[in-house]
């Protein structure tokens, strides 16, 4: 369709690339998710945290590296982040033997810097948050010729996030909504690129940090927004920016957009620890503390969310399980 960043066809191109590498992650129900959450929805949990990185940032990592041309491959990739996309290229790079520098700003989430480092990757800590990741990448291109693997503005990376939502759709096919948290977008895309080509009955949902409500903000506001902070504790959450590849399609596409707090996050995620008993980070939760949200719109219905990651770090999750969050 005019305007939109990708096509079906793309996200099907990218599953087949990344198949060799990756399997399909679960689409698992929970009774007493369920009954927690109560008004009839019925929930299926989309275990992006089983992937390897324990993120659905893989998917885009390598659906950026495969179609990357070789001699692209031979002077080096380099990408901004706060941890699971870096991740995902560091994973990917050592995967085809590609060098990667990953740009981080001061103070991550150390035991994702130290994941990154072990998959060989150059670690690079300057600025305050992850746009300023971004600058430095940028500076890191110019200067050794690498090629950017852009968060969210590359249409492989959308298409390799949007293989989680061609699998959400074959596993479930009867789902009435998804709920998908946003930090760039990709996912969000991602679901809305599957959905209306499959789907056009199946409404998405977006849900973002009040904190960090850079694409939530655009979305009501009708033109894209920058902020001058992001705080949230969920870090994959955590940007100040809407992106120029993203925002048309959600503005376009999602049936809602909403803003949950910290404090309905780590409510959420320690709602999934109990229910599903695995690992989940602050954004791996976020998809839940929207869906409660959004409750009683959603009364009734068979309803999809995303365990984006489960890479938190042992602080984070001290403070979440103690309720300082």
């Amino acid at each position: 369709m005019p305007g939109w960043p990708i096509t079906l066809d793309d996200v099907r191109a990218a599953r087949e690339r990344i198949a060799p590498f990756m399997s399909p992650s679960p689409l698992y129900s929970y009774p007493t998710l369920d009954a927690e959450i109560g008004s009839g929805i019925h929930v299926f949990v989309k275990h992006e945290n089983f992937n390897p990185t324990n993120s659905f940032k893989v998917r885009n990592a390598l659906s950026f590296m495969t179609a990357l041309a070789p001699d692209a491959r031979a002077r080096g990739v380099v990408a901004a982040t706060r941890g699971n996309h870096g991740l995902g290229v560091a994973w990917a790079g050592r995967a085809f033997g590609v060098r990667t520098t990953i740009c981080v700003p001061i103070g991550n989430n150390p035991d994702k810097n130290a994941g990154m480092r072990a998959l060989g990757a150059r670690l690079i800590e300057e600025g305050r948050d992850y746009d300023e990741s971004i600058v430095v990448a940028d500076r890191v291109m110019r200067a050794e010729g690498a090629t950017l693997a852009h968060s969210t503005n590359d249409p492989n990376v959308l298409a390799g996030a949007a293989t989680l939502s061609l699998e959400m759709l074959e596993q479930a096919p009867d789902l009435d909504a998804l709920v998908i948290c946003v930090g760039g977008g990709s996912q969000a895309v991602g679901a809305l690129t599957v959905t209306r080509a499959l789907k056009p009955s199946m409404r998405v949902y977006a849900v973002q940090a009040e904190g960090a409500a850079a694409a939530h903000d655009s979305w009501h506001a009708g033109h894209m927004v920058t902020l001058d902070r992001a705080d949230t504790f969920a870090d994959g959450l955590a940007t100040r920016s809407s992106y120029a590849m993203t925002y048309p399609a959600l503005r376009t596409g999602l049936t809602n957009f909403v803003t949950v707090t910290d404090a309905q996050i780590a409510d959420a995620l320690r709602m999934l620890l109990r229910t599903t008993h695995s690992l989940v980070e602050g954004a791996g939760a976020a998809g839940l503390a929207g869906l409660l949200t959004l409750r009683d719109q959603l009364a009734g219905q068979r309803i999809g969310v995303v365990i984006s990651g489960g890479n938190i770090d042992e602080a984070t999750l001290r403070r979440v399980l103690a309720r300082e969050i």
